[in-house]
Formats: structure tokens, sequence, C-alpha cells
């Protein structure tokens, strides 16, 4: 299948994705899918691939290619600040299944992959998808192609229109940090859902202007993260948003 990422640039879907497993870094609401480990690496890394890549004050989605193979090697997406409405996200189709496939870009040449706007919280927020706009949930989708484990790109008329990561709270993680193998704890998940609550609804905005509900709210999530026993990575990933958060509006 050959399928157009951006305006006219296009990639042609291969039998094996990446071996690498994403992590979810909720202080930057960010999906990253690479070996890299610091910002030195990340920096050798995108100097030796190519594709789509932020540059000065432009962030969009990346994917980098190896300039010999032109298969894809790396990827980093980010997360919409807002979520959809429960009715959209209720749209979001469950088919085509994902069917995991590595890309080989069809020339080497750089792009721009515009960020997705639109945030759908599946049930329990057990996938997150994230789509270009809530008009391509008018059509279903063509494919869905497995680029990393939990990771797809969305495909609806030869074009990619968003991505996917199922089972985010698995992939939580802080920093260049590898996330925890072991599976979350379900006292995780549940602050999970509360962190996105707090990020994706109009909470946020009622915490900066210190809305005293608001922030005892944002207190009490600070609290209740902070106090977990078990999970302590996956814990300290969230933390590092809300704590930072909580010094900003005290």
């Amino acid at each position: 299948m050959r399928i157009t990422i951006a305006d006219d640039w296009t990639a042609t879907v291969t039998g094996e994705p990446p071996a690498i497993a994403p992590g979810f870094v909720f202080r930057d609401f960010r999906v990253r899918v690479a070996a890299y480990t610091d910002v030195k690496e990340r920096e050798q890394f995108q100097l030796a691939t190519f594709g789509s890549r932020e540059w000065l004050w432009d962030t969009p989605d990346e994917l980098r290619f190896d300039p010999a193979s032109r298969q894809l090697v790396g990827a980093e997406f980010q997360l919409p600040a807002e979520a959809a409405d429960a009715s959209d996200a209720a749209r979001v189709p469950a088919l085509p299944a994902v069917r995991p496939g590595g890309l080989r870009a069809d020339e080497v040449r750089d792009f721009r992959l515009e960020v997705a706007s639109d945030l759908c919280r599946g049930p329990g927020d057990a996938v997150l998808t994230c789509l270009r706009d809530l008009d391509v949930l008018d059509e279903p989708l063509d494919a869905r192609i497995g680029i990393a484990p939990d990771v797809a790109l969305l495909v609806r008329r030869g074009t990619v229109v968003g991505w996917s990561l199922t089972d985010p709270v698995r992939h939580l993680t802080s920093g260049f940090a590898s996330p925890d193998p072991t599976p979350p704890a379900p006292a995780t998940r549940l602050l999970f859902t509360r962190c996105l609550d707090l990020v994706t609804t109009p909470l946020l905005d009622a915490v900066r202007d210190r809305d005293p509900y608001a922030l005892t709210a944002l207190r009490q999530l600070e609290h209740a993260l902070r106090n977990q026993k078990e999970d302590r990575h996956r814990a300290e990933a969230l933390l590092a948003f809300v704590a930072e958060l909580a010094e900003d509006c005290a």
C-alpha cells in the first residue's frame, strides 16, 4: 500500500515496523517512538535522518527515516490539548483492525507533518485517538498501520488522517527513560484518567484562574500521586506535570 503522509509526500507500507516500544511523556503530552536516550543522542539522530521534524519555533509531528534504506526509524507525536465531545469520541470506528507495518519513504526529501487537532478518548481511556479533524469520522477508515507496539497511523482515502495510542497508561514515562515493563496498577489507571480530565477539560483553565474548587481538586490529585505506593515510575511521570502546575498556581 502506498499512502500520502503530507501534501504530495508519500511512503509505501512494508512488512515489519521498527521494534521500538513507545514512551508517553505526560509532562510534554508527547508520544515518542525512538531509541535515543538523551538530548544529545536525539540531536544526532535527527541530523542522521530525514523526514518531518521540529525547526526553531515550528513543532510539527515527527516521522524520521534512514537515508540509506528509506525505512521509518523513529517518530514523535503531540497530543491535542483539548478532548473532543464524548459523542464525537463514540464515533471513532473499531475497524479495521491494526495491522503491523513499517514505512519506506518513496524519496529522500523532508516534509512537514501537521499535528492532530482533535483528541478522542476511548472508554476508560484505553485508547487515545488523535485526528486531523473530526470530519475524518464521517467516512470509514481504509487501514490502521501499526508502526510500533500500540501506535498506529490511521488512513482514509489513502491519506494519513491521524494516529492512535492503545493502552496509554502502560507507556507512561518521564524524559527519555523507557517505560516500566510491568503492567500498570489499577490505581494508576484511575489516576491517569483524573490527570487527563485535568488537562483536556475546562478544569485546567479554572486552575490557572485560581478557582478555589479547582485548586482543591488539583491538590487532591497531587496528594494521591505522591502517596501511590506501587507503580512509582508511572506515578512520577504523571506527577511531573501535576506538581509543576500546582507550584505555578499555588
